[in-house]
C-alpha cells in the first residue's frame, strides 16, 4: 500500500529565525500551489539614521590609524564601537 505524499504546511509566523530554519529545510517548488504573487511591498527596508561628531583632530588621527590597522574605515571603528558600548549598557 503507498502513501500519498502530503504537502507540509508553511510557517504561520513572523520570526525570521523561524522562517530561515524552515525555508533551509524546505523547497520552495513544493509550495507553488499555496503561493500567490503580490503586488505591493510586504517588508520595507529602514534606513540607519546618520550621526556626525567633532571629535579633535588629534583623535581623528589616532581613529584613523587604528583603522588602517584594521582594514576598515574610520566610520566602520566609530561604528563599531557605539554598538559595543551600547549592548554593554543593557
Amino acid at each position: 500500500m503507498e502513501k500519498s505524499m502530503k504537502t507540509p504546511k508553511l510557517p504561520n509566523t513572523d520570526s525570521i529565525q523561524e522562517l530561515a530554519k524552515f525555508w533551509d529545510t524546505h523547497d520552495l517548488t513544493d509550495f507553488e500551489p499555496a503561493l500567490e504573487e503580490v503586488k505591493e511591498r510586504v517588508f520595507a527596508l529602514s534606513k540607519p539614521a546618520s550621526l556626525s561628531i567633532d571629535l579633535p583632530r588629534r583623535e581623528i588621527k589616532r581613529v584613523r590609524r587604528i583603522a588602517k590597522s584594521l582594514g576598515v574605515s574610520e566610520t566602520t571603528v566609530v561604528r563599531d564601537w557605539i554598538l559595543e558600548r551600547l549592548h554593554e549598557s543593557v
